[in-house]
């Protein structure tokens, strides 16, 4: 068995990714490693280069600026470049993360046994991941139905597959039609830091989004989020980011005077119903078959 991993790069230290973290965290799981690399501002590329295992390819992109933001594809330039990663993947899987992504030493062997064990199953097209989204600082993670706490992360690479946008993938059955892939749960958690950043780098992020997929991301100062949303992190981080994280003490604290948006609200309720019902509101871009 063979296993590509990939992702794609452009401004990754100007917009505060944890991009070194991130590639090394997978590292010894994948046979090679795909960067779609864009031509970036900052010293992107040497510090992918600078990782210095054989692993590691690099592919140089170009970024379409012309795409307009407000088409009905958004994020569309994401998938582009996503996607330029995944067709250059020459395993039997290829395991996208993104670089703000991490999965922590102790799932490794976990992930690995779920991709052997259903390399020979045609049914299972991807392979899923719960998710941590942390939240303000390490000891703090968002959990409620508008952070996905699922999403499949591994695709099966003989199948006819692309990304439209950042975060998930489709199967193509025609050339007009496609569909969320089928995919087995590996019992693995992806961590991930996107939220762990100066005001001054998500604030760069908010300007490329608003560039590339159209509207400005939600909560452009950390505090001004619903603070039952927001959950203590008991466990351990990667090893591999805890040098890149900010010293920190207690759970991040949201501003007292924020006023909740009408879509919190809701995910408010959901959250109650959750509770009460036992079940999970969350949106999944695959289909779970085994």
């Amino acid at each position: 068995m063979k296993v590509s991993g990939f992702t794609f790069l452009r401004n990754g230290q100007k917009l505060g990714y944890p991009l070194v973290a991130s590639i090394r965290s997978v590292l010894p799981i994948v046979d090679e490693f795909v960067v779609a690399l864009g031509a970036s501002e900052d010293d992107t590329e040497k510090l992918v280069r600078e990782i210095g295992d054989p692993k590691i390819r690099i592919i140089p992109t170009q970024w379409n600026e012309r795409i307009q933001s407000d088409y009905s594809v958004k994020g569309f330039v994401y998938g582009q470049q996503k996607s330029i990663a995944l067709f250059n993947c020459t395993g039997d899987w290829a395991f996208y993360l993104e670089a703000d992504e991490l999965v922590h030493e102790d799932e490794l062997p976990k992930i690995r046994a779920a991709m052997e064990r259903h390399l020979d199953d045609p049914r299972v097209e991807a392979l899923a991941f719960d998710y941590l989204h942390f939240y303000g600082n390490a000891n703090t993670y968002a959990w409620s139905p508008r952070w996905y706490r699922t999403e499949a992360r591994i695709l099966r690479n003989t199948i006819p597959a692309w990304g439209p946008e950042g975060m998930f993938f489709v199967v193509l059955e025609t050339h007009k039609r496609g569909r969320y892939p089928r995919a087995a749960h590996t019992g693995a958690t992806i961590y991930h830091y996107g939220w762990v950043k100066s005001m001054s780098q998500r604030t760069a992020k908010r300007d490329q989004n608003v560039k590339f997929w159209g509207a400005p991301r939600q909560f452009v100062d950390s505090a001004d989020i619903d603070p039952e949303v927001l959950k203590p992190f008991t466990g351990t981080h990667p090893k591999m980011i805890r040098d890149w994280l900010p010293p920190a003490e207690g759970l991040f604290q949201a501003n007292p005077n924020h006023k909740l948006t009408s879509r919190e609200r809701k995910h408010r309720l959901m959250l109650r119903l959750e509770k009460w019902l036992g079940l999970q509101f969350r949106k999944k871009h695959y289909k779970l078959v085994a």
